[in-house]
This record gives C-alpha cells, structure tokens and sequence, in this order.
C-alpha cells in the first residue's frame, strides 16, 4: 500500500460494533467484549498515527444507548472512567490531542471530571486528534445547531435570509474539523445508525463484518486500502475528476 498521504484520509469515522457478539461467540461475558474493544482502539489509534492519519473519531457511546440495560450502561461508563485514567498519559506522551463530544451533563461527576482533565492535559498535541463521540447523537447536534441559530433570530443578531448551509454548519458540534473522508463500521451492519447526520453528507462509507474487537491494523490497511482506489467525485463527472487530478 502506497504511503503517499494524498491517498490517504485526513479524518476517519468509526462506529465500533460487535462487542456483545465477540463475547458471545467466546461464551464470555459482555464486558469481556467491551474490554477488547478498548484493546482494539488503541491499536487503531496507534496505526493512525504510524499512518500519520490527523483525525479519527469514534462512537463510544450514543444518546440511544441509554436503552441498554441498567447494568450494561453502568459497565460501559465504569469502564470509559478506567480507560480514560489509564490511557490519557500514554496518548499524551504520544502526541494525541483527546476531544469529547456530546451531552456530558447525563454522566456521573467523576467521569465529567476526568474527561475535562484529559482534553486539558493533551489539548496541545498535534500528531493525532481522537475525537470521542459521548452521548452523542447527529439528531441531537442537528437540533442543537437548530435552537442555536434561532436564538440568534430572535435576538435580531442575524436575519433569517442569512441562514446557509455554510452558517448551519458553524453551529455543530464538529465545525471546526474537516468532514469525515472515509466511515468505517465493523460488526457487519449497514446503516451510520444516528452518527454525523450532516457531516456524512460525502463521506466514503466502509462496512466489514469484522467484529470490533478483532479489528487491528491490518482491517485499518484494508480499509484504506479501498479507501485509496475509491473516486471522490462531489458531485462532478469522472472525466472532471481526472482532469483536475491530471492539472
């Protein structure tokens, strides 16, 4: 696989599926499953980085899956506690920049805590941005941006003919990262199931039936190894594409 970087994503999407079945296939527990998937995070993140990809953001936890069992809810958010006290250090040490997004006022203290102490602690680093998707949903940002805007209507601080796309945009939660190129999930489903709503709009959508927690490096190579043969039109014809590629 070539490493020149113009073939290569400047911002992977990643919804991390197939935790529950891994475990169940091993006749494990759940939280062996989300353990794993933790383990398989971090080989992720270190590939990107050896990959020099600059933004991978993942789906840890939605604003849907508040429906899951109390039990499992309570695991899942132990768990993100642990990883964060565990991992920050180690990512810092190793340039990455760790960003939150999503509603955080439904978490415990300690976890709101430890995730304002980790983006504090790594806020400088530039080799890789970790963007981590926390209760999270592209329905509540899309709203969110929504409310956001019409106060500024009702406060006559802009006009509605000034609404654009362009001005949406600066409302969400992820304006100020480019969108996502490529979009992977795991686990063998096929739908972004409420991810990056409006962000998606021309992303390049990758389906494995790798289960979460046995995809490493090599499933990321694959992945951007298909990445790198795909044609990224926007809406422009092929013979377009390539002459502006030939130019």
């Amino acid at each position: 696989m070539t490493d020149d970087p113009l073939r290569l994503p400047r911002h992977i999407a990643i919804i991390m599926d197939g935790n529950g079945r891994w475990a169940a296939e091993r006749g494990l527990p759940r939280a062996a499953g989300h353990r794993e998937g933790v383990k398989a995070l971090r080989a992720v993140v270190e590939h990107s980085v050896a990959r020099k990809i600059p933004i991978v953001t993942v789906f840890a936890f939605s604003s849907e899956n508040w429906r899951r069992p109390r039990k499992e809810i309570g695991l899942l958010l132990d768990l993100f506690l642990e990883s964060l006290e565990k991992e920050v250090s180690s990512l810092h040490k190793n340039g990455v920049s760790l960003r939150f997004v999503g509603e955080r006022d439904a978490f415990p203290p300690r976890l709101r805590t430890a995730v304002r102490r980790a983006e504090k602690q790594t806020a400088g680093n530039t080799v890789l941005k970790l963007v981590i998707a926390a209760n999270y949903g592209g329905r509540w940002d899309v709203t969110r941006a929504c409310r956001g805007i019409a106060e500024l209507v009702a406060a006559h601080d802009i006009d509605v003919d000034e609404i654009d796309q362009s001005l949406f945009a600066r409302y969400l939660s992820f304006a100020d990262l480019s969108e996502p190129d490529l979009f992977i999930r795991t686990g063998g489903e096929q739908r972004i199931s409420n991810f990056l709503l409006w962000e998606l709009a021309y992303t390049e959508l990758y389906f494995t039936d790798v289960l979460w927690p046995d995809f490493g490096a090599d499933a990321l190579d694959a992945a951007l190894t298909w990445y790198s043969q795909r044609q990224r039109r926007f809406g422009r014809t092929s013979d377009q594409v390539e002459q502006a590629e030939g130019a």
